[in-house]
């Protein structure tokens, strides 16, 4: 079926496409690649790199990086000990006569990797102030207990946990005897640093670590693992 065009229409189709053209001259649309949206997924802020123009969005823990706040809110395993341990030997090498900062809230973890990052601590020049600030249980308690002696704090609500470490094996009699050497020479070791960072009798802690043993943070300041509550 064809269609045709009566003078009415074509001039009605006129004054349509005239009006169309109209409102294109009088209506500017941004381009759409300008409009910097925030990303979803990682909390994001917006940061402008010193001599840029414009800021643009980076990820929270880059930001808080940038002003020496390290967040350990995980389980520690290896892969978080070593970003932790690759920001502090960073910052270190950037300035030495500022402190790091390091938050906890953690359930503790691998006892390997803790004593990776709690060396670390030892080992920079930088003092470490360690926060609690929810839980720091298991290995997240001898990092919090190894910040600077002075400077280690928590939050009123938060909790502290100490236990002696645990471990499994399988396989020979000879295989489980020697995992089982390699625990029992590793919760003297972390008997022995507990006790020296919160000035208790080693006997005292060996027994407090029996089960697990949790804490308030008043608590934990009377023991030795902080130094100071937040706000008090």
């Amino acid at each position: 079926m064809q269609l045709s065009l009566t003078n009415s229409n074509a001039s009605k189709l006129f004054t349509l496409n005239k009006s169309v053209a109209d409102i294109k001259n009088t209506v500017s649309v941004k381009p759409f690649q300008k409009i910097r949206m925030m990303p979803i997924g990682v909390p994001k802020v917006a940061y402008r790199i010193p001599g840029s123009s414009s800021a643009d969005w980076i990820d929270i823990y880059n930001r808080l990086y940038r002003e020496r706040i390290i967040f350990l809110g995980q389980e520690i395993d290896d892969e978080i000990a070593n970003q932790i341990i690759a920001v502090m030997l960073y910052l270190d090498s950037e300035s030495n006569s500022k402190p790091i900062y390091l938050y906890i809230n953690s359930p503790g973890g691998s006892v390997i990797s803790g004593l990776a990052l709690y060396d670390t601590i030892q080992h920079v020049k930088s003092e470490v102030i360690t926060v609690n600030i929810g839980l720091a249980a298991s290995m997240a308690s001898f990092i919090l207990a190894s910040g600077k002696k002075g400077k280690r704090l928590a939050l009123p609500h938060s909790r502290v946990m100490i236990h002696q470490p645990m471990g499994g094996a399988h396989g020979q009699a000879s295989d489980i005897e020697v995992e089982a050497q390699q625990i029992l020479k590793i919760k003297k070791t972390l008997t022995e640093d507990y006790a020296r960072m919160t000035g208790k009798p080693y006997e005292k802690v060996l027994q407090d670590m029996d089960r697990d043993n949790f804490m308030s943070s008043h608590e934990a300041l009377e023991y030795g693992l902080i130094d100071r509550i937040i706000g008090e």
